[in-house]
This record gives C-alpha cells, sequence and structure tokens, in this order.
C-alpha cells in the first residue's frame, strides 16, 4: 500500500508563484514515476507534468515554460514549482505515482492519488 500527501496548495494572485509537495509512504513499495494532475469545476482532470526515475519530463502545453517538476528519488517525493499563475490554472491538484507493494511478493504495477491540495489564482 502507497499513500501520497499533497501540500503547499493556497491563494495566490495572477504573476504569483506557488510551490506543491508530495510525499509517498508505505511499509514497503516502489516508485516507478510520478507526476501532477488538476481538476477545476466543470472540467476533465488533466496532466499537468510528469517525471520518470530518470528525471525524464513532460509537461502540458498550457503550462511549459512557467511549470518546472522535480523529485528526490531517495526520499520519494515530488514538488511542482509553479511560476506566473493565471486564473486558468486554478484547480485542485492531485499527486500520482505508478507504485506496487511488497507482501509475499511485489505486487503489479499500479497507479495510487493523493487526496488533492487546492489552488486558486485570482485576477
Amino acid at each position: 500500500q502507497v499513500q501520497l500527501v499533497e501540500s503547499g496548495g493556497g491563494l495566490v494572485q495572477a504573476g504569483g508563484s506557488l510551490r506543491l509537495s508530495c510525499a509517498a509512504s508505505g511499509s514497503r513499495f516502489s516508485i516507478n514515476g510520478m507526476g501532477w494532475y488538476r481538476q477545476a469545476p466543470g472540467k476533465q482532470r488533466e496532466l499537468v507534468a510528469t517525471i520518470t526515475n530518470g528525471g525524464s519530463t513532460n509537461y502540458a502545453d498550457s503550462v511549459k515554460g512557467r511549470f518546472t517538476i522535480s523529485r528526490d528519488n531517495a526520499k520519494n517525493t515530488v514538488n511542482l514549482q509553479m511560476n506566473s499563475l493565471k486564473p486558468e490554472d486554478s484547480a485542485v491538484y492531485y499527486c500520482s505515482a505508478k507504485a506496487r507493494s511488497y507482501g509475499s511478493g511485489w505486487g503489479a504495477w499500479d497507479d495510487y492519488w493523493g487526496q488533492g491540495t487546492q489552488v486558486t489564482v485570482s485576477s
């Protein structure tokens, strides 16, 4: 079992910055990759950014050049630095990880999600 906990959300003015963090924990687990997703009211959940264990990153076109994803593999944490925030960035941001747990043996790879953290950008 893997637990993901996000932090760092809040209210910020347009043009401002926020830094989101996510920490993974569990008895015994392995993570393949981590990422951030967001969902605004009335909209579908969308990918914001992902990062592999090797450090390869991928960003949604809407945030490219403004957001930066990073992680510490040893600590099983992932961060999202958000700069030049726009009102359309307002959403609940979710941390996600592809992970597997060990019982009598390693389980299958599965997707895990955090509870979400609210980001609100005012005009």
